[in-house]
């Protein structure tokens, strides 16, 4: 019992470990894999401190009936009466210092398994905080991860932008190019379509004369004489 109780006080100073891990920085995997180390030694420290405190409880319990037993048998043994008028008062106070001794080693007990406790506590409390560090350092990770997302997404979307606006800069080029294409075009059919009518206004022109000269010359010839 006493071996047991001695490794449980010096078992906790182990945990110790993951200040060193965090002081000189060790790799992110070696910690990982030392905290569920550290979880499962906990587990098991909690279960072995659970089970020395009931054995102490049940020896204290077991050795304070028997002490009880023991007092109880001895004072009803008969005594011999003393040969001196100072024996009882002698007895009395043997039997005093006796039990201030055995309140004593009680009291010794108590400190000791108090301290135990106040060590499990200690420990418990740092494997949460440890534990607590460890969850906030996967949320700075997960927030790192979304802000590099976030900011790729924003760049993407910048190039986008940017080639958007140099696709509308071809076009209004394409475009300024093509109405200038359609106005040439423009031009040179106004351009046909007037020397064609010129043309159709010439050749009734000539049409006309034409028809006036046939009729001049039929006119003539009634005035001609017969042979």
């Amino acid at each position: 019992m006493k071996t047991d109780l001695q490794s449980c006080v010096v078992f906790p100073t182990f945990f110790n470990f993951p200040l060193a891990l965090q002081k000189y920085s060790v790799d992110y995997k070696l910690q990982t894999c030392y905290i569920n180390i550290v979880v499962y030694l906990w587990q098991l420290y909690c279960t072995l401190s659970k089970e020395l405190l009931e054995q102490v409880a049940e020896f204290e319990k077991a050795e304070f009936t028997s002490s009880n037993k023991k007092f109880i048998i001895d004072s009803m043994k008969p005594k011999l009466a003393p040969l001196h008028e100072g024996g009882a008062a002698e007895l009395l106070n043997k039997e005093i210092i006796r039990l201030q001794e055995e309140n004593e080693r009680l009291k010794s007990r108590l400190k000791t398994i108090e301290s135990q406790l106040n060590t499990l506590e200690q420990l418990c409390n740092f494997s949460k905080d440890f534990i607590k560090a460890q969850d906030l350092s996967d949320l700075g990770n997960t927030v790192a991860a979304l802000k590099s997302e976030f900011q790729k997404t924003l760049n993407d979307q910048t190039e986008n932008q940017k080639s958007l606006e140099e696709n509308l800069a071809t076009a209004k080029h394409d475009l300024l190019r093509v109405q200038e294409q359609l106005s040439m075009a423009e031009k040179e059919l106004e351009k046909k379509f007037q020397q064609t009518a010129a043309y159709r206004n010439m050749k009734e022109i000539l049409t006309k004369k034409n028809d006036q000269i046939k009729d001049l010359r039929k006119r003539l010839a009634k005035y001609e004489p017969e042979d």
